[in-house]
């Protein structure tokens, strides 16, 4: 199977963090981003990020760094289409999306994924009663989509579920339990249950 490229969403805003790139933040002793690199890079063909501003401050990882192709942060939908208008161009009929700021994914994420069939892929976590949360930032996109994501983001849509459920999308789902492997840091605490959980090995499988 060839492996599909992948690209980091970082385009946010981080404001619950107080601005700033909450992927640069320090996560027991390196940048969040390079734990999302060394888990993503050994499951996919070509990496990206998916980040607005000053590329240079990422130059260190020496990755592509992809800004939104739309104005005004319109939210990582914007960054799936970089990604898919990326992959594109290199001759990719898919690619994978990932969210910066969830260091502990799966390390089977991309193989799932690309397992499930044709369409939009989309993961999700089961709880203890077996009720699936998605996590619509990590999927699979078809890059022949492309344009119809452009049309949906210009009418003013920007939500990832919406588009995903008009396009017939399928969910993968990994265990949650004891912790979501896509639990995501937004706040000061959730860095530092990361942090503590950095120390103690890994938050999740």
């Amino acid at each position: 199977m060839i492996r599909p490229p992948a690209i980091i969403l970082a385009g946010g805003l981080a404001t619950r963090m107080g601005g700033g790139d909450k992927c640069l933040l320090d996560l027991d002793g390196r940048p969040m981003l390079a734990e999302v690199i060394a888990r993503l890079a050994p499951q996919c063909g070509a990496v990206a990020l998916n980040a607005n501003g000053d590329p240079a401050r990422f130059a260190a990882f020496r990755l592509p760094v992809l800004p939104d192709s739309l104005p005004g942060f319109p939210g990582p939908l914007a960054g799936i289409l970089t990604g898919m208008d990326w992959a594109a161009s290199l001759g990719a009929g898919a690619v994978v999306s990932v969210a910066g700021d969830t260091p502990f994914f799966p390390r089977d994420l991309v193989a799932r994924l690309a397992q499930a069939g044709h369409g939009i892929v989309l993961a999700a976590g089961l709880d203890e009663a077996g009720q699936a949360t998605d996590h619509p930032t990590f999927g699979l996109w078809p890059v022949a989509l492309r344009d119809d994501l452009r049309a949906f983001l210009a009418s003013g849509q920007r939500r990832v579920r919406g588009f995903a459920r008009a396009h017939g999308a399928t969910t993968v789902a990994w265990d949650a339990r004891p912790v979501d492997p896509f639990f995501n840091i937004n706040t000061p605490e959730d860095l530092a249950r990361a942090r503590r959980a950095g120390t103690a090995g890994e938050e999740s499988r």
